[in-house]
């Protein structure tokens, strides 16, 4: 069952002001919201002093897309937070970046069954951004915590 409050905000997301001032986009997505392609254009309010991209945008780009799709596919009945994030910078970054966020709809039932029977996991999740030669620019870890509502919460 998908959310249609966040059906609604993924079609507005271009607009979110940090997005619109770092020069991201989402360029498509899936209907049921299990793959994102984002982009990063190079712009003169984007470049750092050595004319790549700044550090913090090429984080931005990829910082809420996997806590959106497990979000979205899991449901309300579900908490979901980044936990926990790091980014390893590859190669000076220039030009178009792009990044794809997916996570296949078997490994979101994994995860549904595995926090329905233990209360609550955290998950790894990595992407490497490209740029538009296919050459990864950087790589980004993400750990998804996932709690079912309700749960009890222990240390």
């Amino acid at each position: 069952m998908k959310n249609r409050k966040f059906g609604r905000l993924i079609r507005k997301i271009n607009w979110y002001p940090p997005f619109l001032g770092m020069g991201v986009r989402v360029r498509s997505f899936e209907d049921n919201f299990t793959r994102f392609v984002v982009e990063l254009r190079t712009r003169w309010y984007n470049r750092n002093l050595f004319g790549t991209h700044f550090g913090g945008s090429l984080y931005a780009m990829s910082d809420p897309f996997f806590v959106f799709i497990v979000t979205m596919n899991l449901g309300r009945n579900y908490i979901v937070w980044d936990k926990s994030a790091s980014i390893d910078f590859v190669r000076p970054a220039k030009g178009t970046i792009t990044g794809v966020f997916e996570i296949d709809s078997e490994r979101l039932e994994e995860i549904r069954a595995e926090v329905d029977d233990i209360g609550k996991n955290t998950y790894h999740f990595e992407v490497d951004l490209k740029d538009e030669e296919g050459e990864t620019v950087a790589r980004v870890s993400k750990e998804v915590y996932v709690r079912v509502k309700g749960a009890r919460k222990t240390s």
